[in-house]
């Protein structure tokens, strides 16, 4: 692509080392450690699966049954009751579910436990394999129909069968991705509920069954219109490992999975997010799905003109983390909105020059762009007009992942129609400039370039600050977003666990070799 804002190359090279320097003590921290939903995601690779007769999933009940001995891994206790007891996971699994404590077992012979667990690693590295491979197979085949920005548009009924009924809907109107909104709250549950549910408020529980439901009925939709329609979920909160391994192994095709939006926005304990997040993500690259960050959350609550640096600073650290965990840049869908106050003269501009900005800062990356959402209201015509300006910034600047926004926003769960004219207008807007990027240029001197330009100076400087103070400690003096969270608060931090030397977990060395984390 070629670059129009004049942005200094060395500017833009210092902002990606001192974000290396800043995220290298959280990684040094969080590679020392575990957390109960790391265990309970390498237990679900492993095929643990269930629910007892009070809907605790058998993963939990591992864990819970090897909470004294999780500084060792909870796997080992897993294969060595596969191995001693001849069972298949599925048989093991619901005797757990029947009372079974695994801890009650004598341990099995350590090298017929490594080889059972190496058998469960092969069983699941086929399944995400054939994952892969399916939807590139599929995106090959139907790449003429492929275009940038994605339409990403979002269900949210309560009820799984509901919700297929909406996205299939919005996916024969041209949606591309479909996002199926978690129900409100299931980040701060420590657990993943099990099997298909058609009660949630805000949203669907995100469980292993309801994305099977839903991967099957998009699947039928892709074949129908002869392409390929993404899945998307929330690999966050408490249990983002889990909700990323649930995701690898149904073939979800994106994630909203960021470093810092749990601990912001749902006061996570920071230490537990930051070792959740890297395995989720880990995950993730091993089942190539694209991950979607939460910048644009940071302008709900700070000022989307004065605070934008704390976006760019954000999607610097985000890409670290990421590039951390072995995501390429083509998997890195990093996160910004189109949330200016709309009564600021030459507003449009000002969101033009960001939008542009973070394209050619990170040109390899499928950004997301979200739209106007905080100063919506009743007035729907209005809301019209700034979703169409929103589109119109989105094509102009060749966004990668594109979130419609809904004329009803802020007011209640949009209605299909809703989602309907939602597509319409996107798809209008974007074909009558589809060469648009491609023609225009940016004065210099003009207020494009010197936006530009003065968001990335100020993005320096706040990197240099954090860097000088340390992440935990400038996420708990408030530096982004303007919310303070202490570093010892927040929610999970029981449920971090420090590595001990007997440490063992196979799938983590799987995907380190995999990924080329090793070296």
């Amino acid at each position: 692509m070629r670059a129009k804002l004049g942005l200094s190359q060395d500017k833009i090279s210092e902002a990606r080392e001192l974000a290396a320097r800043i995220c290298g003590p959280v990684l040094k921290f969080v590679d020392g450690h575990t957390s109960v939903t790391v265990e309970r995601a390498t237990l679900r690779l492993a095929g643990a699966d269930d629910a007892d007769a009070d809907g605790v999933p058998v993963p939990n009940l591992i864990v819970d049954q090897a909470r004294d001995r999780l500084a060792d891994g909870a796997f080992r206790l897993y294969a060595s009751a596969l191995a001693r007891t001849g069972d298949a996971p599925e048989r093991l699994n619901r005797k757990i579910a029947e009372g079974l404590r695994l801890t009650d077992l004598p341990p099995a012979d350590e090298a017929a436990t490594a080889r059972k667990a190496q058998e469960l690693v092969n069983r699941a590295e086929s399944r995400v394999r054939a994952n892969r491979e399916f939807r590139a197979a599929r995106q090959e085949e139907w790449k003429d129909r492929n275009h940038r920005p994605l339409l990403y548009l979002i269900v949210a009924t309560g009820n799984i069968y509901e919700d297929v009924k909406q996205a299939t809907a919005a996916a024969e109107q041209g949606a591309d991705v479909i996002a199926v909104i978690r129900t409100t709250a299931q980040s701060l549950l420590d657990y993943v509920p099990y099997g298909p549910t058609t009660e949630g408020f805000g949203g669907t529980y995100a469980t292993q069954e309801n994305f099977r439901i839903m991967r099957a009925a998009l699947d039928e939709v892709s074949e129908r219109q002869k392409r390929y329609i993404l899945l998307t979920n929330y690999a966050s909160g408490l249990c983002m490992p889990e909700i990323a391994a649930m995701g690898a192994l149904e073939r979800l095709d994106m994630m909203l999975n960021d470093s810092m939006y749990g601990i912001l926005f749902r006061d996570i304990n920071m230490y537990r997010t930051f070792v959740d997040q890297k395995f989720s993500r880990m995950l993730d690259a091993w089942a190539g799905i694209i991950i979607n960050t939460g910048e644009d959350n940071y302008l709900t609550t700070s000022d989307a003109y004065e605070k934008a640096y704390t976006v760019l600073a954000s999607q610097f650290l985000n890409e670290r983390f990421a590039y951390a965990a072995g995501l390429p840049a083509r998997l890195m869908g990093l996160g910004h909105a189109f949330e200016m106050d709309p009564t600021i003269k030459d507003g449009f501009l000002y969101e033009l020059a960001q939008a542009q900005m973070a394209r050619e800062i990170f040109p390899e990356h499928p950004l997301k762009y979200m739209p106007p959402t905080k100063f919506m209201s009743g007035d729907i015509f209005k809301g019209l007009v700034m979703d169409t300006m929103f589109n119109f910034v989105s094509k102009a600047t060749d966004q990668g992942i594109h979130l419609l926004g809904m004329l009803t926003e802020a007011i209640h769960t949009p209605f299909m129609m809703d989602r309907y004219l939602a597509v319409d207008n996107a798809r209008y807007v974007m074909n009558n400039m589809a060469s648009f990027y491609d023609e225009v240029e940016f004065r210099e001197g003009g207020i494009v370039r010197t936006r530009a330009a003065e968001v990335l100076d100020r993005t320096l400087e706040f990197l240099r600050q954090i860097e000088a103070t340390g992440l935990f400690d400038a996420i708990a003096e408030g530096q982004f977003a303007d919310v303070k969270r202490p570093k010892d608060g927040g929610k999970g931090l029981e449920g971090l666990i420090k590595k001990g030397p007997r440490y063992w977990n196979p799938f983590e060395e799987h995907l380190t070799r995999t990924l080329g984390l090793g070296k």
